[in-house]
Formats: structure tokens, sequence, C-alpha cells
């Protein structure tokens, strides 16, 4: 009797995925739009901000790409190790790099600067290697560099004697001729949007390694990202970011996707147009991030030029770059003379007379609809 529910590698037409056009057509136009926002926005950042900016970008990729495994690196090691990289870290952050956490940058920077080159068997063991250099997933011993053992790979989740299987990977004895398959084909895709959001799910539809399939899955993933944006070091974005904000969401649509729930398959292939969709509008969300963290970044470029003959107190400069780092948006409440003793350290007077020099000045204004002691500031871009 055929299993109630097989996994996608079981399927009939399995590895022929389709989906609806009419469906993510709409996601590609934004994204391809987002995309040239951002390229726009570049243009008015100096090397040295763009390069900080790249900082920012490739640490959070490097630790939510992780923490969405559950591993939660050491934010002043991640730093350290891509500043080194990127020639801006100081003496002080060389000191707290390490091994791991520089394995873990350098596979995201050959996806970032070497997406010409062929993705074989070699350089994904590369990756895990560098991922696991060790040889140890926490204080378990894993295969390393190479395919997985012979024990049915699962993943569970669910106390003991409650488990539940999300998925089931095909055997060890079929994973040569998958990644075969998957190889040839990513080799001779051009890279598209859609190409990435495939080879992503495939990946890990695979499951060739005893761990780190997911994270070299988004690495496969930045590859692609990198070509169709011919990238230089670093994308301006985090899509793990993006995936960690809605974890949940991620392995929801990874479970209706591979085989848990119902597989929408037909004479023509799988149909896969749920996980491209989820892809595509967390790949958007990702860039929209970017374009308001690098708007951030030209509105305090714009700020300090138009005031940089005035001159101002630490506290002062320090509550403003509080505010022009964050968004103004998001300084939620607006700048008050609580929260500038908050943020500076001030005595409630020496508030108040800095926050009136600084509207004397222009660089903030009062919000007309505030007044005594609820009056809130805004700053003047």
């Amino acid at each position: 009797m055929e299993q109630a529910h097989r996994w996608i590698w079981q399927k009939k037409h399995y590895p022929h995925f389709i989906y609806d056009a009419k469906t993510i057509e709409p996601l590609i136009q934004r994204i391809s739009m987002e995309q040239g926002y951002l390229v726009a926005f570049t243009r008015f950042l100096n090397d040295e901000t763009l390069r900080m900016r790249q900082w920012e970008s490739l640490s959070s990729e490097v630790l939510n790409s992780s923490a969405i495994e559950g591993e939660i690196l050491n934010r002043e090691s991640v730093r350290a190790s891509i500043g080194r990289k990127l020639g801006l870290a100081t003496i002080e952050e060389n000191r707290v790099a390490d091994t791991h956490t520089d394995g873990i940058i350098d596979i995201l920077i050959d996806a970032n600067t070497h997406y010409e080159k062929d993705l074989t068997l070699e350089r994904l063991f590369g990756w895990h290697n560098a991922l696991f250099p060790r040889g140890y997933s926490g204080f378990e011993k894993i295969v390393v560099a190479d395919f997985r053992g012979s024990e049915k790979m699962q993943v569970v989740s669910g106390a003991i004697g409650r488990e539940k299987v999300h998925y089931e990977a095909p055997p060890s004895d079929r994973l040569n001729d998958e990644m075969n398959a998957f190889l040839s084909w990513f080799n001779i895709q051009d890279a598209t949007l859609v190409k990435a959001a495939i080879a992503h799910l495939w990946f890990v539809v695979i499951h060739p390694l005893d761990d780190g399939n997911g994270r070299i899955a988004r690495a496969i993933t930045d590859l692609v990202l990198s070509k169709i944006e011919c990238s230089t070091f670093s994308k301006l974005y985090s899509m793990s970011t993006s995936i960690l904000e809605n974890r949940k969401g991620y392995y929801e649509v990874l479970d209706a996707t591979t085989g848990l729930k119902t597989i929408k398959e037909s004479d023509e292939g799988i149909d896969i147009t749920l996980w491209i969709e989820w892809f595509l509008k967390t790949l958007l969300h990702a860039l929209e991030e970017a374009k308001k963290s690098l708007g951030y970044i030209i509105d305090k470029t714009k700020f300090w030029d138009n005031h940089r003959h005035i001159k101002l107190n630490a506290r002062e400069i320090k509550m403003l770059n509080k505010v022009l780092d964050t968004g103004m948006e998001n300084f939620e409440g607006g700048i008050t003379k609580r929260k500038y003793s908050a943020i500076t350290k001030a005595s409630p007077r020496t508030a108040v007379r800095d926050l009136k020099e600084l509207v004397d000045f222009g660089c903030i204004r009062v919000d007309p609809q505030t007044k005594g002691k609820n009056t809130r500031y805004e700053i003047v871009i």
C-alpha cells in the first residue's frame, strides 16, 4: 500500500519543479526595482561609508544565518573578523576574532566574489570544512567535507516520545546521484531570482551533509544573488536576517513544500510556487530594510554636512547620532527631555539647555502638536 505522505524526493516527477509565473512575476518586478534603488543609493555614499555598510550587512548575515540553526555567535568576534578582511578593524577588534568565525565569513566572501566559478563538490566540501574546522558540531563528532553517513537523516522536533518528523532526507546511497543532478543543473542555469529560490530548496531537500545544510543552502543563495547583482565583496542587505525574523514561517513553508503536508504534483511536475513566493517576499523585505538603512545613512551625511560649521558638545552629538542612526520614524515617542537625559546622562536642567541650543542652531524643532512637559522634538534634515 502506498504511503499517505511521501517526501518530495519520492515523487514521480522529482526533481522537475514547476511554478505559477503569474503569481511570482509581480514580486520579481518589485525586487528588481528595489535592487535598482540600492544601486542608486550607493552613488551617494563615499567608499568608507559603503565599506561600513558592507561590514554591517555581512555581520548580520553571518550572525543570523547561524542563529536560524540555533547557534549564537559572538558579535564582537564576527565584526572583528569582517573588519580585518575589510581593512577596517582596530588592533583591539583583531584580538577577538577566531578560526570558526573566520571560516564562516570566508564562505560568504567566496560566494559573494567568486560567483563566476562553477559550484562543485570540492567547493561545497571546502565550505563545510570551513564551517566545522574542528570536526565537531557542538560536542558531537560529525562527518566533515564529505557526504553524511548511512544513518537516517530526519528533521525532528518535540520531546522524547512525542517527536514530530518534519522531513526525512534521501538515503545516503542516493547522495552522489542527487548532488550530481543538482550541480549539473546549477552550473548551466542562468542566474535568476527563481534559480536562487530553487537552489536553496533543492539543496535542503537533498540534505547531503551531517550538519550545516541550511547555512550552506543560504550561502548558495548568496552566490546566485551576487552573480545577479555583480557583487564586489558583500551585498548591502541580509536575507538571513529576514528569514530569522520569520523563522517559524521559514520552517512551515519548507514543511509544506517538502512533504509533511500535501505536495501539488501534476503531469507537468512538482509545483513549488508556495516556496518561491515565500522566498521572494522574504528577499523583498530584506531589500526594503536595506533601503531604509541606507536612507538613514544618507540623511545622516546630509545633516552633518548642513551643520558642519556648528560647534556642538559631546552630549548633543551623541543624541543626534543616536536618532540619525535609528531613523526618526523608529525613534518611538520622538526626542524628549527625559530621553535626552537617559541617553546622554545629563541632568534635567542640562538637558533643557542643550535642547534649547539645538533648536536655536536649527538642528531640531519642536513638534507643534506637543508642549510643556510633553514637548517632543524632531531632527531637521
